[in-house]
């Protein structure tokens, strides 16, 4: 087995589902850090890059040495993982031991995003809104650049995946979510999540008090979508 000293910086672990990666049992580790500010994150302890590592990858790994045989799969998620300069050398050793590797990002670091997927089994992309106005959801100038790029790169591999979209009416309205269905379907997604927002750990509080998703109740807008991506799935 190659020597390896990966380094990330851990802000949780999950130590069984069977949610996170499609139809394997996996452990999850949650990567801290992240550029954006979502109003509608609900894991806003891990945004902060200089928040104290809740784990070292030490401990994670002999948690999964203790696991093999035990689990299918481990997921790197956050945060957002692709920023983690020592992410590729944890997949690697993820794989060294046997399991299987699932990624969950939103494409931040196209770059970082190109070197790992020759090595992903299974990715889950978030999409946050139509390319052109993402800082709409981030609250970051400009940042649909790297999504758009890291969706490409994923669309021309050959690695499994799902896209998938939050949706928070206040933020993303039918309009907004039919022009992003669109774009993604032009791009030749075949496989779409629509998630409801959990609301109770919203960094914008404001978006806290939310009964009823219209948008994603609206039958004639899921229709439309549905004949632009077929395999669109309500969540």
């Amino acid at each position: 087995m190659p020597a390896r000293n990966p380094t990330l910086s851990i802000g949780g672990l999950t130590p069984f589902t069977t949610l996170d990666f499609p139809g394997l049992m996996a452990a999850v580790i949650f990567c801290q850090g992240c550029r954006w500010r979502c109003g509608y994150c609900h894991n806003s302890h891990l945004l902060d890059f200089q928040t104290q590592p809740a784990s070292s990858f030490d401990k994670v790994d002999s948690f999964l040495q203790r696991r093999r045989g035990l689990l299918d799969a481990v997921v790197f998620s956050g945060g957002e993982p692709t920023l983690q300069k020592g992410l590729l050398d944890a997949v690697l050793h993820v794989r060294d031991l046997g399991f299987k590797v699932g990624l969950h990002t939103a494409g931040v670091n196209s770059n970082g995003f190109k070197k790992l997927l020759p090595h992903l089994d299974w990715v889950g992309f978030d999409v946050k809104a139509p390319f052109k106005h993402y800082a709409t959801i981030t609250n970051v100038p400009n940042s649909g650049k790297e999504p758009l790029q890291s969706a490409k790169l994923l669309l021309e591999s050959t690695v499994a995946h799902e896209f998938r979209t939050t949706i928070h009416p206040q933020l993303l309205n039918e309009n907004a979510l039919l022009e992003l269905a669109t774009s993604l379907a032009d791009l030749g997604v075949q496989r779409y999540i629509l998630q409801d927002c959990r609301t109770k750990h919203c960094l914008d509080t404001s978006l806290a008090n939310l009964s009823y998703n219209q948008v994603l109740r609206n039958n004639d807008l899921i229709q439309a979508i549905r004949a632009l991506i077929p395999q669109t799935i309500l969540r």
